[in-house]
C-alpha cells in the first residue's frame, strides 16, 4: 500500500449539495447574522472556495438537508454565488437535545453565539434534557460559573437584555446589575452604564451601594444591620434613610414623624414671613 493511503480511511458521507437543496434549521440558537462578516466571508469563498465542509441532515419532511452545523458559510455562499457546498451528511436520526447540544458547542467553539444567544442555547439544553446547571457545565465542558453568569442575563428586563444585544452593555456588567432586586433600578443603571460608559467594576460599586442589591451566599444578612432603607409610595416619590448605626421599623417610624413636624414648621414660618 502507497505510504500516503496507509491509516487513511475514506468518509463515505461527504459530499457536495447544491445550494438549494440546504435549509437553515430555525431551532439553531444562533439568531443574528452580521452582514458586515458575512460579505468578507463571501469574499473569501469567492477567492479560496470552501476550506471547511459544513455538516447537515436530510429532512424527509422538508425535502432538503438541514444544516446542522454551517449555516454562516452556507448564507456567504449564497452571497458568493456558488452552486454547491461539501457537507458531512449525518444519516442517523438525532435526538433534538443532541442536536442542540452540538449547534451550542459548535457555535462556542467559533465563539459566534452572542450573550443572550447563548444564554437561552443554555436554558433550552437544560428544560429538554432536564439537567441541574452543574451538569450543563459538566456536559459542555465549561466552568460553573460561567453557566451562571450566562443564566443571570435572563432575568433582566428586555430593554437591558436588548443594551447587551446590540453591543452596548457588555454581559459582564450586565451581571452585575442583575444582583439588584428591582428591574426599575437596573434598568436605570443599565442606561446609566451605556450613557456615561462606566466599567464594570464602576458599575458593580454602585451595585453594591444600592440598597436593593441581592443577598449572595447562605446566610449573607445574617446578623448585619440594615443601614438604608428606601420605600416608594403613591405618588411616585421614593424616600431613602440612611443611619449607620442601624435601622429598624421603631426608628424609621419616629423619623418620619420628626421629619413631618421639621416640615410644618418650616411651612409655618414660611407664611408668617410672607404675611
Amino acid at each position: 500500500m502507497p505510504a500516503r493511503l496507509q491509516g487513511v480511511i475514506k468518509a463515505g458521507n461527504a459530499a457536495e449539495i447544491p445550494l438549494d437543496k440546504l435549509q437553515a434549521d430555525a431551532d439553531q440558537p444562533r439568531e443574528e447574522f452580521d452582514e458586515a462578516a458575512l460579505d468578507r466571508l463571501a469574499e473569501s469563498l469567492k477567492t479560496r472556495g470552501q476550506l471547511q465542509p459544513i455538516r447537515v441532515r436530510w429532512d424527509e419532511g422538508r425535502g432538503a438537508y438541514v444544516i446542522i452545523a454551517g449555516e454562516r458559510r452556507w448564507r456567504a455562499a449564497v452571497k458568493a454565488g456558488l452552486k454547491t457546498m461539501t457537507c458531512i451528511i449525518h444519516d442517523r436520526e438525532i435526538p433534538p437535545a443532541e442536536l442542540l447540544t452540538m449547534q451550542v458547542v459548535e457555535n462556542m467553539l467559533r465563539e459566534d453565539l452572542r450573550p443572550i444567544e447563548q444564554a437561552k442555547a443554555f436554558r433550552a439544553l437544560m428544560d429538554l434534557n432536564g439537567w441541574p446547571l452543574r451538569q450543563l457545565a459538566r456536559e459542555l465542558a465549561i466552568d460553573h460559573s460561567g453557566v451562571v453568569r450566562a443564566l443571570a442575563l435572563l432575568d433582566l428586563p428586555e430593554d437591558v437584555q436588548a443594551h447587551v444585544e446590540h453591543g452596548h452593555l457588555p454581559a459582564a456588567t450586565a451581571y452585575e446589575l442583575s444582583k439588584m432586586d428591582d428591574p426599575v433600578e437596573q434598568a436605570e443603571l443599565a442606561s446609566r452604564v451605556v450613557a456615561e460608559g462606566l466599567s464594570r467594576a464602576e458599575a458593580a460599586e454602585v451595585v453594591r451601594r444600592a440598597p436593593g442589591r441581592k443577598a449572595k451566599g447562605r446566610g449573607a444578612n445574617k446578623g448585619r444591620k440594615i443601614t438604608s432603607r428606601t420605600m416608594r409610595v403613591s405618588t411616585g416619590v421614593k424616600v431613602t434613610m440612611e443611619c449607620r448605626k442601624g435601622l429598624n421599623d421603631a426608628l424609621v417610624r419616629a423619623t418620619l414623624v420628626v421629619a413631618l413636624a421639621a416640615l410644618d414648621t418650616e411651612t409655618g414660618s414660611g407664611e408668617q414671613a410672607a404675611a
